[in-house]
């Protein structure tokens, strides 16, 4: 049994689920500090979304231990005494659906009267980028919109904690920039959220911590910038145009002492400098192509 950690909403121990001769999830710890956005990449077939279903009570694990908001979810969520429980957690699935008959306004008005004190509907259908929606039928909608439709479903019930498995899958560009401030917004409200994401500049944006799993074994965590950092040292690459006009490039773990040596040289401004430093993206394939390595 797990002692209860109140800062903590999620507290896993040892996580394993296993179908017949195929490991989903082996062997993971973790925990969620309330009120923090934790994202969880990985390739598919990682073990994201088995994690994700475990977590919310969808699916019965192997072995292990955990805790979410105090409760094991394999059991916290059945019967009426379940009911308050799962009020406080909200879910985006990947196979998430509506009713198609009702109006968008119908379904976020039912679905928040389940819940003891909900957001205001036509608030979160703002917030979801629906209101010119509001009306329609759900089967008119596009897999984005419908998309958008369960984050709102998701958040209505003002959950303190929200498993958002790929939520922004079939989203334009303007539409994940309106999640993403809806995202900020509820974090900034206290919302614990675990996101689980392909898109490596949605986790920059919005993570404070970053846990990546490959082949269901957790291979890094920490914030984007201890990603970064000397745990994971990643050099620079700094280009300028030499004095011959030829374009030169050095890659350096001390960026800024070449910068300056380089100003000296060319007695102030350096021609045509560039420096590039890696992307969450470049870190995140290195670590998932040194655990194939591994295999």
């Amino acid at each position: 049994m797990l002692q209860n950690m109140n800062s903590k909403a999620v507290v896993v121990r040892g996580l394993a689920k296993s179908y017949q001769d195929h490991q989903a999830v082996d062997g993971i710890d973790l925990d969620i500090e309330r009120g923090e956005i934790l994202a969880l990449l990985g390739p598919n077939g990682a073990g994201k979304t088995t994690t994700v279903e475990i977590l919310a009570g969808q699916k019965t694990r192997t072995k292990g231990s955990v805790e979410v908001l105090g409760a094991d979810p394999a059991h916290a969520g059945r019967g009426k005494q379940g009911r308050a429980w799962r009020a406080r957690i909200g879910i985006v699935s990947q196979n998430a659906g509506a009713a198609p008959e009702l109006t968008v306004a119908e379904l976020v008005t039912h679905v928040a009267s389940f819940y003891p004190r909900p957001r205001d509907p036509h608030e979160v259908i703002a917030l979801t980028g629906l209101t010119e929606k509001k009306d329609k039928r759900i089967r008119t909608l596009s897999g984005g919109q419908v998309r958008r439709l369960d984050v709102a479903r998701a958040v209505v019930g003002r959950p303190e904690l929200i498993f958002l498995d790929e939520p922004t899958t079939g989203f334009d560009p303007e539409a994940r920039r309106q999640f993403w401030a809806l995202i900020r917004q509820l974090s900034a409200d206290g919302t614990t959220i675990l996101l689980t994401t392909h898109y490596l500049d949605e986790a920059a944006a919005l993570a404070t911590r970053i846990a990546v799993i490959d082949r269901g074994r957790f291979v890094a965590q920490g914030t984007p910038s201890e990603l970064r950092s000397d745990s994971h040292p990643r050099n620079a690459t700094v280009s300028w145009e030499g004095a011959d006009g030829q374009r030169q490039t050095k890659e350096t773990s001390t960026p800024t002492r070449l910068i300056t040596d380089l100003a000296t040289e060319f007695h102030g401004e350096v021609p045509g400098l560039t420096v590039t430093r890696p992307t969450l993206e470049d870190i995140y394939l290195e670590l998932i192509a040194a655990e194939g390595g591994k295999q």
